[in-house]
C-alpha cells in the first residue's frame, strides 16, 4: 500500500475514518436524467470490495460528482449458464450507489473468454437477452449502461480480427433490449482504446468509428444515445492543440505512424471524433468520455513513464490537469456530456501496479483516507461551481 504523499500546499493526508456522513437514501430516478455538459463521473471499483464501497461512494458524493462508472462483467452474473442468474452483488452495488445519491454508468462487457456464451459477435443474441433482464431489474435504477469496452482490440473481441460492423450489430441488438425494458435508460457506445495501430488485432479509433457508422447506415438511431470515447491526456496539458504532437517526438513517445492518427496522443483528440460524428449528421447526440485522465508514473522501467514523470508530471500536476479538462470542456465543449475520469483506486493496488498512478486517491484500507492533490482539487473546482466549499480542503 502505498504510503501518504505530502503536500505543502494541501496539507498532509490524514486518517479520517469518521469523516463520511451517513447517506439519506434517495428513490430511483423517475423520467430521464438531465445530462449536465459536462457531467463529473469516475470510474470505482465497488463490485470486490463492499468493505470500501460506501466510503469511496460518500468521497465521492461530497467533492461532487454525480456519476459513478463500475464493471458489471456477464458471467459474474450469469456465469452458471442461460438464464441463471446471480444478483446479489449486483443488487448490493445498486443500492449503495442509489443510497448516495449517484447516477450509475453500468459498463457491461465479459471478463475473458472463457464464457458459455462464446465470442463477440456470435453471443450478441444471448448478450441482449442478458441486458434485458438486467434493465428490467433495476429500470429507473441504473441510469446509463455502456455497451462492451475497446472493441478496437481484437484481445478485447474475442481474440478475433476486430471487426466495427459485427459491434454495430452487437450494438443494435443490445439498444432494443435496453430500451425495451427500460426507455429511459441511456445507451452509450464502447469507447476506443488510444491505438495507432492499423491491423487485424487492432484499430485506430477514427477508422473504427468511421466503419461502425457505415455499418449503420450513417444513422446511429436505434443504436445508441450518446457516442462513448476514451481520451487520455498522455504528456501533455489539456489545452494542447491535436496539432502540436506531431511536433516534438517525445510528445508521442517516437511512434512512427501517420501524423494524422498522432493525434491521438492528446487530450483534445476527443474534438477528432466530435467533427467524425457531425458529417455523419449525428450532432444532435453527445460524446460521453469513458475513460481519461494523467498518471504520474515514475517507474523507469514502466511503459507508461514517457508520459508520466519523464514529461514532468507528478500529483499536483495530475491534479491540475484534470481540473483543467473539466474546465476546457465546460468552456468550449457544449456536445460533452459523462466525463468518467480513471480512477477512484481499488484499495488492493500498490505501486507494483500501473492503476496506482493513475488513481486520484492513494489504495486506503478500510476505516483509514489516503488523500492526493487530485480528489482535493477535483473537489474544490466542483464545489465552487455550486459556489459551496469542498470539506475536504485543508485550507477551509
Amino acid at each position: 500500500m502505498g504510503s501518504p504523499i505530502p503536500s505543502p500546499t494541501l496539507g498532509t493526508p490524514t486518517s479520517t475514518p469518521t469523516s463520511i456522513p451517513t447517506p439519506t437514501p434517495v428513490p430511483p430516478v423517475s423520467g430521464p436524467v438531465q445530462i449536465q455538459s459536462p457531467d463529473y463521473g469516475a470510474q470505482a471499483f465497488l463490485w470486490w470490495r463492499p468493505e470500501t464501497a460506501d466510503r469511496d461512494l460518500g468521497i465521492m458524493a461530497d467533492a461532487g460528482f454525480r456519476w459513478v462508472k463500475q464493471w458489471f462483467a456477464w458471467q459474474d452474473i450469469e456465469g452458471a449458464g442461460k438464464g441463471q442468474f446471480d444478483w446479489s452483488t449486483a443488487d448490493r452495488v445498486v443500492d449503495q450507489v442509489e443510497k448516495h445519491g449517484l447516477y450509475l454508468l453500468a459498463r457491461v462487457s465479459p471478463s475473458d473468454k472463457a464464457f458459455w456464451a462464446g465470442d463477440p459477435p456470435e453471443n450478441a443474441d444471448d448478450f441482449a437477452d442478458f441486458l434485458a433482464a438486467m434493465a428490467a431489474r433495476y429500470k429507473g435504477r441504473i441510469q446509463a449502461y455502456q455497451i462492451w469496452n475497446e472493441p478496437n482490440l481484437s484481445r478485447e473481441w474475442g481474440g478475433k480480427p476486430v471487426d466495427p460492423a459485427g459491434y454495430a450489430m452487437l450494438l443494435k441488438k443490445a439498444y432494443a433490449a435496453i430500451k425495451a425494458a427500460d426507455p429511459q435508460a441511456i445507451v452509450i457506445t464502447a469507447g476506443m482504446a488510444p491505438t495507432t495501430a492499423d491491423q487485424a488485432d487492432a484499430m485506430y479509433d477514427v477508422k473504427f468509428y468511421t466503419q461502425m457508422y457505415e455499418a449503420m447506415g450513417g444513422n446511429s438511431d436505434g443504436y445508441f444515445d450518446m457516442l462513448g470515447i476514451h481520451a487520455a491526456g498522455y504528456a501533455l496539458p489539456p489545452e494542447t492543440d491535436p496539432a502540436e504532437v506531431a511536433t516534438n517526438p517525445k510528445y508521442y513517445n517516437n511512434d512512427p505512424s501517420p501524423k494524422e492518427r498522432l493525434r491521438v496522443y492528446s487530450f483534445r483528440h476527443a474534438e477528432d471524433i466530435r467533427k467524425l460524428m457531425e458529417q455523419f449528421g449525428d450532432g444532435d447526440k453527445k460524446i460521453a468520455i469513458l475513460e481519461f485522465g494523467w498518471t504520474w508514473d515514475d517507474r523507469p522501467d514502466s511503459p507508461y513513464y514517457w508520459h508520466g514523470a519523464a514529461a514532468g508530471i507528478d500529483p499536483f500536476v495530475q491534479g491540475d490537469y484534470l481540473v483543467r479538462a473539466y474546465q476546457w470542456a465546460e468552456q468550449h465543449w457544449p456536445w460533452v456530456g459523462i466525463m468518467s475520469l480513471i480512477y477512484m483506486p481499488d484499495p488492493s493496488w500498490t505501486q507494483d501496479d500501473e492503476q496506482y498512478y493513475w488513481a486520484i486517491m492513494d489504495p486506503s484500507p478500510p476505516g483509514e483516507i489516503y488523500w492526493r492533490p487530485a480528489i482535493i482539487k477535483l473537489c474544490i473546482h466542483i464545489n465552487g461551481l455550486k459556489g459551496q466549499k469542498c470539506k475536504y480542503d485543508p485550507n477551509q
